[in-house]
């Protein structure tokens, strides 16, 4: 009984050890730019790992040199209520949530008049995650699926919100994120999508870049895919509305 008291307070103090490192990780993120996040990590080194070659595109654009046509098309496409909420959008999530129900309702009922060889795929399943939870994703965590993992996620997207405010979470968000296989970050992307600075980016541009950003390796396979034009000029027009931060 004494060693299993031992042990579970060994794995007590290691999960508070844990999380005072991401703290000191966050909070060093207000002043220091990441090298690079755990995402980028596991892609770069499964890319490395299937071509022989280490493909990464990155360079760092200070918040106030991002152009503001593609922080408007994030937030329009992303995430609405980036500005106001504090991390996590209680309606999005009830929203997602619906949107699966319904899907997996209508899998259900196309599976049982289908035969067992032809049955329906799987739905798709729709996140509702906040450009802070993609973040705190992205930095941190692994891509399993598990609710210690959800949870986590969910502790470092409120760690982010208290210690970063949202010009730094965005800035951080911008330069990371994958557009494409090696391709991290709004620069590298603008540089490898239509050959210019990520300043010169023009709204369309900017919405284009903005949608392929739930299936960057997808869309950059299909420059030429109908939906990705459709969604673009959709986010263009509700780019006049977005509040920055």
């Amino acid at each position: 009984m004494k060693a299993l008291l031992r042990l579970l307070g060994l794995v007590l103090l290691a999960g508070l050890a844990l999380q005072i490192y991401f703290v000191a990780r966050i909070a060093l993120m207000a002043v220091v730019n990441p090298e690079s996040t755990a995402f980028q990590r596991s892609e770069i080194y499964l890319v490395a790992r299937h071509t022989g070659t280490l493909k990464w595109r990155q360079q760092w654009v200070p918040y106030a040199a991002l152009p503001d046509h593609l922080k408007r098309a994030v937030i329009a496409s992303e995430d609405a209520s980036f500005a106001e909420h504090e991390g996590v959008d209680m309606e999005a999530l009830e929203k997602a949530w619906e949107k699966n129900a319904r899907a997996e309702q209508r899998a259900a009922q196309l599976g049982s008049r289908l035969a067992p060889a032809r049955a329906a795929k799987p739905p798709k399943i729709i996140g509702g995650s906040t450009i802070t939870q993609q973040l705190a994703k992205h930095l941190f965590l692994s891509g399993e699926r598990t609710l210690l993992r959800k949870g986590q996620e969910l502790l470092l997207t409120l760690l982010l919100e208290a210690l970063l405010d949202k010009q730094r979470i965005l800035e951080i968000y911008l330069n990371s994120v994958e557009w494409g296989e090696g391709v991290f970050g709004a620069e590298a992307a603008a540089q490898h999508y239509y050959r210019k600075p990520a300043s010169r980016l023009s709204a369309y541009e900017a919405a284009r870049l903005a949608v392929m950003l739930p299936r960057p390796k997808y869309f950059e396979t299909r420059p030429g895919s109908g939906y990705l034009a459709s969604r673009a000029s959709t986010i263009v027009t509700r780019m006049g509305g977005v509040e920055l931060p």
